[in-house]
């Protein structure tokens, strides 16, 4: 436990350089990393969605590329192409941006359904394949990715499939104004981003995330992760509920969060805190319930508070 927490808090200070008074964001970001998940940054312009993951990369010494989406990037712009070699006679294996440790893809929502399927094996199975060959990612490969929930004109909806393999939905929110004056004052002569020096190896990183796998769970904790995310698919608001992906998204979210505050096993407050960010975005709600104006997060803080959780732990 102690090379994940002690790497944890050196990434969420280094982060906090940039990303000024978002300390919960940061750390459920880092809690991420640690479990071993891919995050969806998703907020308006402005308020450091890009600033959040590219931070994150920055603070980490491993390969870092980044995916601008547009409408016309095909699904080889992504995994990588195989291009014939006329001395060899041979094709040769051009990898592409995902083939990185930390992988930006930024605003996913404006590439084409067939562009964003292209990352559903990489993120789910951490591989590609091409032309039937399968070529492994790295062993420490993570996906950040943005998209701007207002704006839907050159968008495109990500599927069910591509939204349950992000273990968390971020949003940033504005900065109160004392925050915002800091952020103002600090990009006055250069961004600090440009001075954000790596704190932890990718090498760290992994061992970190073996430690985090350890953290104890007791079976009483595991079946409260079980009956919240269960509840989540008899809510008659509640069209699609969470997949058993997502029991095993929130117990290792929770074990990440527990190594964060220093503990090597996990308690319900744990659950509690990572259970929305994990679970909110799983739910698909029936076209009744979103002209309601009900939303995922409200449903979840409901099950949360009338679901018992297990006591003396």
């Amino acid at each position: 436990m102690a090379i994940a927490h002690t790497a944890a808090q050196r990434l969420i200070d280094n982060i906090s350089l940039v990303i000024f008074g978002k300390r919960r964001e940061v750390e459920l970001a880092v809690s991420g990393l640690l479990a071993q998940g891919h995050i969806l940054i998703e907020d308006v312009p402005g308020v450091g969605k890009t600033m959040l993951a590219k931070s994150i990369a920055r603070s980490l010494g491993c390969t870092f590329n980044r995916l601008q989406f547009t409408p016309d990037m095909l699904p080889s712009d992504v995994t990588g192409v195989s291009i014939w070699n006329p001395q060899s006679r041979e094709f040769e294996f051009r990898p592409g941006p995902v083939m990185a440790e930390i992988v930006l893809a930024d605003e996913i929502n404006r590439a084409t359904p067939k562009t964003q399927a292209a990352l559903l094996e990489a993120m789910e199975e951490r591989q590609v394949t091409v032309d039937g060959v399968t070529h492994a990612l790295p062993a420490l490969f993570q996906v950040l990715a943005t998209q701007n929930p207002i704006e839907h004109e050159g968008t495109f909806t990500l599927p069910e499939a591509q939204m349950d393999r992000f273990l968390m939905r971020l949003r940033i929110g504005y900065p109160s104004a004392e925050e915002e004056e800091r952020v103002v004052e600090s990009q006055q002569l250069r961004h600090p981003i440009e001075d954000l020096a790596p704190v932890a190896t990718a090498q760290e990183i992994l061992a970190a995330q073996e430690e985090v796998r350890e953290t104890h769970i007791e079976r009483g904790v595991r079946q409260y992760i079980v009956d919240l995310v269960s509840r989540t698919r008899t809510l008659p608001d509640v069209h699609l509920g969470a997949s058993p992906r997502g029991s095993l998204g929130l117990a290792r979210a929770a074990q990440a969060h527990a190594v964060l505050t220093g503990r090597d096993y996990v308690t319900p407050d744990d659950v509690k805190a990572v259970a929305i960010p994990v679970l909110a975005h799983r739910l698909l709600l029936t076209p009744s319930a979103r002209l309601k104006g009900v939303t995922p997060k409200a449903l979840l803080e409901g099950i949360l508070e009338s679901t018992m959780a297990p006591g003396n732990i």
